[in-house]
């Protein structure tokens, strides 16, 4: 059963070795890394059995516990986890989120990804299986909200991704999985959103019997510092 949950982005400057010099982040960017912290923090504090990261990838499938991520690909020299024993690594999300846990004491972890184009019953039904991994279950769910407007229009307006940003913002603040469940596949392309499956995960495992009105919840964050956007938030099972 969930217990308890932690949503947060996966942009690769979230890690210090991304900006070149410690000191190198803005006060947006500050604030954002200070929101994951303080959200991961939080989710480790609860006392659960197992934890499980679920992130956007290219397929679904589990990752072994040693699966090393690295940020390569964006041109920056930095590698979390061990090398393991064959050529696997993790997607951004899950090496981001990776990332967030190093900086915390070593817990159980499993690692789903989660394909980002899959279709909204896929998702749930994996949010389901892993709330039921164990008796407590926290789950770390990494994704990014609409990036349209870094790439067509920056500082531009758009209605419809802020439409999106305020739909799933108040899922997350009201800790409500059925309105995450209900997440239209058919923006995530013309918008250009990385998280939806991920959060789709969440409202999954979220959803059982007793989970009506059975979450606290807090919105630490909302922002489109990069003009993509983020949110951070954190659930907790009442008692």
């Amino acid at each position: 059963m969930l217990i308890a949950a932690a949503v947060c982005p996966h942009p690769p400057l979230l890690i210090p070795d991304a900006t070149g010099a410690p000191g190198a982040a803005g006060p947006e960017l500050s604030r954002l890394r200070a929101a994951c912290r303080d959200a991961v923090a939080a989710l480790l504090a609860e006392p659960a059995d197992l934890l499980v990261v679920a992130g956007g990838a290219e397929r679904t499938a589990g990752f072994p516990p040693h699966t090393p991520g690295r940020l390569h690909d964006f041109g920056i020299p930095f590698t979390v986890g061990g090398t393991g024993p064959d050529a696997r690594q993790l997607p951004l999300s899950l090496t981001i989120g990776k990332w967030l846990l190093s900086q915390h004491a070593a817990r159980k972890a499993a690692w789903w990804g989660i394909a980002s184009d899959a279709p909204p019953a896929e998702c749930l039904q994996l949010g389901e299986k892993l709330a039921a991994l164990a008796p407590r279950v926290a789950l770390l769910a990494m994704g990014d909200g609409p990036a349209r407007r870094a790439r067509a229009a920056p500082h531009a307006a758009d209605l419809e991704a802020d439409r999106y940003d305020d739909q799933v913002a108040a899922a997350l603040a009201a800790a409500d999985p059925a309105a995450l469940a209900a997440l239209d596949p058919r923006e995530d392309r013309p918008l250009e959103i990385a998280g939806r499956a991920a959060w789709q995960v969440l409202a999954g495992a979220a959803a059982d019997e007793q989970s009506r009105d059975a979450f606290a919840a807090e919105l630490r964050y909302r922002g489109a510092p990069f003009e993509v956007s983020y949110v951070v938030a954190s659930w907790r099972r009442e008692p």
